[in-house]
């Protein structure tokens, strides 16, 4: 049975500071977040699909973008109640609207309590209003006294939404490029002689892993970025996807291949723009989310960065 404490109990209540509106795009909206300042290409946010539950081994998708959670959540924990645990709850009920800053149900009292009601906090009626407070979880229904209506968490961020903030303080990059042969004047490539390719200078912002948290709404998520793959589009016409950051050349290598991450072009550059092809890497990054009782994974692609390389034939001397 429910049990109705008719005292004079005053919640704590936070301030509802909401970063993310309704309206924010969803996943699958392309949103440009970063320009790069030395290339100008626009960041972009790609949903892609791929396998649940998979960590994103050799030659699989990586684990599926999976969704936005729910803004409403139950967490007991503040009170010593961990059964049920910390989740999310509908955002609406018979009992009224759920609010995360009071953890219950929340519902205009109608008829307001008479004057000197210990639920009035020795306010007049009129200043403010009482509300009825009730928790399914532990069966408990309070009265609370409130100047304003107290936030419907209903209308707040989703844990997602919430988790974009703080992959936004990360300042996720596109990965330096790292390539033998050299990009510039004077370095050129041999056609049937392997290609490296890696990121160079690799850090947390690049390559992760990085890690940030971010609050909003009552909802505080904490995500956690990583370095899925790489796909280099050579300028030939070849894509190679590389699982992680690929391996840097060292002289001493000679003409092996690349263990990780590399490519041996067929045809000589010569008659392309500029006698080169262009080198486009694009990293393609995989971040989990937890919070509010709930978890989930973001896909993000479109992080790039380009050079351009010279391949040339290779002269044989004959005497």
């Amino acid at each position: 049975m429910r049990r109705l404490i008719a005292a004079a109990v005053l919640l704590p209540l936070a301030v509802a500071s909401f970063l993310v509106s309704a309206g924010a795009p969803a996943a699958a909206d392309t949103v440009c977040q970063v320009t790069d300042p030395e290339t100008g290409v626009c960041l972009i946010w790609i949903e892609v699909p791929g396998t649940p539950g998979q960590p994103g081994e050799p030659d699989d998708d990586g684990p599926e973008d999976t969704g936005h959670g729910q803004s409403c959540y139950w967490d007991g924990t503040a009170q010593n109640i961990h059964k049920p645990p910390p989740g999310p709850v509908p955002c609406s009920s018979e009992y009224g609207y759920w609010s995360n800053n009071y953890n219950c149900y929340i519902q205009l009292v109608d008829p307001q309590p008479p004057a000197g009601d210990p639920a009035w906090q020795g306010h007049e009626p009129g200043d403010g209003a009482v509300y009825s407070c009730y928790q399914p979880q532990s069966d408990l229904l309070i009265y609370v006294w409130s100047a304003d209506p107290p936030p419907n968490s209903g209308a707040g961020p989703t844990p997602r939404e919430v988790a974009t903030l703080a992959i936004d303080q990360m300042n996720l990059s596109a990965i330096n490029i790292g390539i033998a042969p050299k990009p510039g004047p004077g370095s050129i490539g041999i056609v049937g002689m392997p290609v490296w390719m890696w990121a160079a200078n690799p850090d947390s912002h690049t390559v992760g892993p990085i890690n940030a948290s971010a609050s909003a709404g009552s909802i505080t998520v904490t995500a956690t970025a990583r370095l899925h793959r790489v796909t280099w589009d050579m300028g030939d016409g070849t894509d190679v996807t590389c699982n992680g950051p690929g391996t840097p050349y060292k002289a001493e290598y000679g003409d092996r291949s690349s263990p990780t991450c590399g490519h041996t072009y067929e045809k000589s550059s010569a008659g392309k723009p500029g006698d080169k092809y262009p080198v486009t890497a694009t990293s393609d990054w995989v971040i989990t989310w937890a919070g509010a009782g709930q978890g989930g994974t973001i896909r993000l692609n479109g992080l790039s960065r380009a050079v351009e390389i010279s391949i040339g034939e290779a002269q044989v001397l004959v005497n």
